[in-house]
Parts: structure tokens; sequence; C-alpha cells
């Protein structure tokens, strides 16, 4: 049966009635108008599945009644999209849903010298996120972080085969496709009008490969989402 999916992000695991919050419950009782007996499947992101009945449709505590659990491993490859936002927000919302389908393991906004405008709403920016989460019935939600400088940012930066997609042509860049056998991954995309030459001496410097997704110049929300598909499917 395809059960209908919500996020808890305080799940509690060991109980046998979960108390839903606020907007879910709301969403389960008013907007989907479900009631007592309906089964549902509830997530926090994490991992964690459960599934369940309505014991009492109160449109502030909707009340469930576990019947099952399950704990899902999460894909042991790992990519994080460190990407500049963009003028167009609606256009940078479609990348972070598009991303959280395609199963991103975390994004980073990271503001460059020619980014535009930063428009950065991290409430509605989860919940973009975890709407798509749930859209394509994952129990992983992406970690979404603060906006951070340029530099600051590659300066933390250790753990993960480090890559940068820019516009400017080089013969030595690799194509980010055949790289995709490394199990975690750290992909820089630019703004509007790419990464200055500065930022790119600077990342490469860093030890940040230079990598191309493809012989097209790209925005940089399609960059972002070409780069998870080509790692992560």
């Amino acid at each position: 049966m395809n059960l209908p999916i919500f996020y808890q992000e305080d799940l509690v695991l060991n109980a046998g009635l979960i108390e839903l919050g606020p907007d879910a419950s709301k969403h389960v009782v008013q907007v989907l108008r479900m009631k007592e007996g309906e089964g549902l499947q509830l997530t926090d992101g994490k991992g964690n599945l459960i599934t369940g009945t309505i014991e009492a449709a109160h449109k502030k505590n909707c009340i469930v009644a576990k019947t099952a659990q399950e704990f899902r491993e999460r894909n042991a490859k790992k990519l994080t999209i460190a990407i500049s936002p963009i003028k167009n927000t609606s256009r940078f919302e479609w990348f972070l849903e598009k991303a959280t389908e395609i199963g991103v393991y975390a994004i980073s906004p990271i503001i460059c010298k020619r980014t535009e405008k930063l428009q950065f709403r991290k409430d509605r920016m989860q919940s973009i996120l975890i709407s798509a989460m749930l859209q394509s019935k994952q129990v992983y939600l992406p970690q979404l972080n603060d906006p951070q400088d340029f530099s600051a940012y590659l300066q933390h930066q250790t753990n993960a085969y480090k890559c940068i997609a820019h516009c400017e042509d080089e013969a030595n860049k690799n194509d980010f496709a055949d790289l995709k056998m490394h199990p975690e991954m750290l992909l820089l995309v630019g703004p509007e009008g790419d990464f200055t030459n500065d930022e790119i001496a600077t990342a490469i410097k860093q030890n940040f490969t230079p990598v191309s997704l493809g012989s097209n110049r790209l925005r940089t929300e399609t960059a972002g989402v070409v780069a998870a598909a080509l790692f992560c499917i």
C-alpha cells in the first residue's frame, strides 16, 4: 500500500503512540482530511521510517499508533554541492528541490565576488527540502548549511574529494562524471557570471580539481542539478 509520508523532526522512536506537531497535524487532518484508522508513515529525515494508523485525528495534535518501524541505510556515496545563491530566488529553490529528489548529501550556499544578491530564508528553503524529500519517498533530508564567504568556506574543507566547476577554458579539466568512483565529493558551483580567476586560482591552490560538467554552458542552478544527477544516479 502506498501510504502518505510526513516529516517529524523529533520522532520518538521508542513510543507506541506518537503525537504529531501542529503543522503535520493540520496537514493530515484539515488538508488531507484523514480519519481515525487510516494509515500513514513518518520519517525524521535521518533514516528512520515509522508506519502507523491515526488514533486521534485532532488538527493541532494528531495521535498516531505505531504498527511498524525500520531504519534504512543511507547511500554510502555523499555529494556536497557548495553553490552560489542567484538573483532569481525561484530558480535557486528549483535547484534545492531537484537536488533533494536526486539524493545529494548536503548543500552549502557560498558567497562569491559575483554573487549578485543574497536572499536566503533558511526556514523557507528547509521547507522546500522537506517537501522534496517526502515527495520522492526518501527518509534522508539533505543538510542545508548557512551561507558562508567563499574563501572562508574553502579553508575548512578537508575530507571529501574536492572539485570546482568553472567556465574558463582549461586544458586539464577532468570530466566530473569520470570521478564518481570517489565515495565522498565536494563540488563548487559559481554564480551567474562564474567564479573570478582569483577564486579559481585560490580553489586550485587548496587542492580543488577543475572539472567539466559537459560541453554546454550551464546556468548555476542547472549545473548543480546536472552534477547531482551525474554523481548520485
